[in-house]
């Protein structure tokens, strides 16, 4: 039996089309943003058809107390409907729709998802950090060419980190760390622009949360920091308009360099979140956490001298969880 939502209104469609291609639909709520991504698959060709994302934001207010506010459920009501008829006019067949950070360490998260379920009439899949880290893997690996030498893959969520060591053909070491983007934001930025006591504690707090990592990078000794999702996302195309660049998150790589992170990272630090907002690429979106966000980075190529290039891939668990759906 297919583990997917089989959407039942399908019945009536032609047997001929169902038989010459299948269109998959992948729903990523995340703690910040949920997204939608709809493929179509013919043979052996994969074509996005569409993608989309919705500042749902299910952390605020109770992330770092482990529960989901009910405006937070409203909220991701709302948009999980709005997606629904998305995914209906598209014709989709299958739909896997993934939890993250907020929702499985919610401990509301039954009675959220319950009502998420009769709002949408499909199952949500809560996954385990683990589980979360091995399909970002799987979404980079797809965009990126990782090459033979280990690289540190970083996606920044807003309610766990993934962290990876791993090079194209397998992945050497994995875990999720529960310290996104909302959890440091609500927990150390009180001020903004944000004060350098804060980004001092904030540092402070990495470093005796993140133990795990220090021993694996001096086990592999990775120099490429892969990055996945948003913040990166707005890195590149920051850097992309400062340099008159092409940018498309359609694009599976896009570029930064390490030296433009940190002259956007220290205007960051300087700028409030009205003066963040009139900075070229940036989204509303990303606005809030990016600070913080930003800090986690720095303080990786701080602690870790070895990386001297950061890379940015587009695909990430939404892709990841594609490439299984598309496996089975």
């Amino acid at each position: 039996m297919c583990r997917y939502a089989n959407l039942g209104y399908f019945a009536n469609m032609p047997d001929f089309q169902l038989m010459t291609s299948t269109r998959l639909a992948v729903i990523d709520l995340g703690t910040n943003t949920f997204h939608l991504l709809i493929a179509e698959k013919k043979g052996e060709k994969i074509t996005i058809l569409h993608r989309e994302k919705q500042p749902v934001k299910i952390g605020v207010g109770g992330i770092n107390r482990n529960t989901i506010t009910a405006e937070a459920a409203d909220r991701a009501v709302k948009c999980l409907t709005q997606f629904q008829q998305t995914i209906k006019a598209w014709n989709v067949t299958a739909v896997q729709a993934i939890g993250t950070s907020a929702l499985r360490n919610a401990n509301n998260r039954h009675e959220v998802i319950r009502k998420i379920q009769d709002a949408m009439g499909i199952e949500v899949k809560l996954i385990s950090g683990s589980q979360e880290a091995e399909l970002i893997y799987r979404g980079v690996r797809s965009a990126v060419d990782l090459g033979n030498p280990p690289a540190l893959i970083v996606d920044i969520g807003g309610g766990s980190v993934e962290f990876i060591i791993g090079n194209a053909e397998t992945i050497f070491w994995k875990e999720s760390f529960e310290v996104g983007g909302q959890r440091l934001l609500e927990q150390f930025q009180k001020h903004d622009p944000i004060l350098k006591e804060e980004v001092a504690a904030l540092h402070a707090y990495l470093l005796s949360s993140l133990q795990p990592l220090n021993r694996s990078m001096e086990q592999f000794r990775p120099t490429v920091l892969v990055g996945s999702s948003g913040t990166f996302d707005t890195l590149s195309e920051i850097y992309c308009h400062r340099n008159n660049l092409p940018f498309s998150e359609e694009q599976p790589e896009t570029p930064l360099t390490i030296d433009a992170f940190h002259e956007i990272h220290q205007e960051f630090l300087r700028k409030n979140r009205a003066e963040r907002m009139a900075i070229a690429g940036m989204i509303e979106l990303r606005v809030d956490m990016i600070v913080v966000a930003c800090c986690l980075i720095d303080w990786l190529l701080a602690s870790y001298p070895l990386l001297n290039q950061i890379r940015v891939s587009s695909f990430a668990l939404k892709e990841g969880v594609l490439s299984e759906m598309i496996k089975e």
